[in-house]
């Protein structure tokens, strides 16, 4: 991460910490939506920079996402800074992230570590969408995982359960 986007991310951070003191949610981490509201799948497309909530087929949400500083490819190793490729789930939701809210995918998946320990690598993993990406920013700056606003992933958390399936495509 560039010092001025480390500088940039925490100057944002801190005037959400300010702002949110005075306007504090009743509940932290925010609660899930009533299932009806809630997605069922979750569709990112990295070439896009775009990432989509769905039910039943439909999009309901859609945001513009950033991505690990590598995007090109699917993840491969610990350390390669690429967002991985292909169909996982939402495994574990972090309500004290260290950006603002985080959800797991769950990469590695098996095939991703076979491929790893055939060629002697570590997969890596902690792949998660997460808060944390100033308004307006616009330069990927992930180690692999996918970013958004500290706004957007509160709505994201609150529609998206564990067991979500994600499919992530170049």
């Amino acid at each position: 991460m560039s010092p001025t986007f480390a500088r940039t991310a925490l100057a944002a951070a801190l005037s959400c910490v300010i702002v949110s003191a005075s306007s504090a949610p009743a509940a932290w981490p925010p609660p899930l939506a009533p299932v009806a509201e809630r997605a069922d799948a979750i569709r990112v497309d990295k070439s896009e920079r775009r990432m989509e909530l769905l039910r039943k087929g439909k999009v309901i949400r859609s945001y513009r996402i950033l991505l690990g500083d590598a995007p090109v490819g699917h993840k491969r190793q610990q350390g390669d800074e690429r967002t991985p490729e292909g169909r996982y789930t939402i495994t574990f939701r972090n309500g004290a992230s260290r950006f603002h809210l985080s959800l797991r995918v769950s990469y590695p998946n098996a095939a991703d570590v076979a491929w790893a320990k055939a060629h002697g690598v570590d997969p890596g993993g902690d792949i998660m969408i997460h808060g944390g990406t100033p308004p307006g920013y616009r330069r990927d700056w992930t180690d692999g995982c996918i970013a958004v606003t500290n706004a957007e992933i509160e709505e994201i958390w609150r529609l998206v359960p564990v067991a979500t399936p994600i499919t992530i495509a170049p």
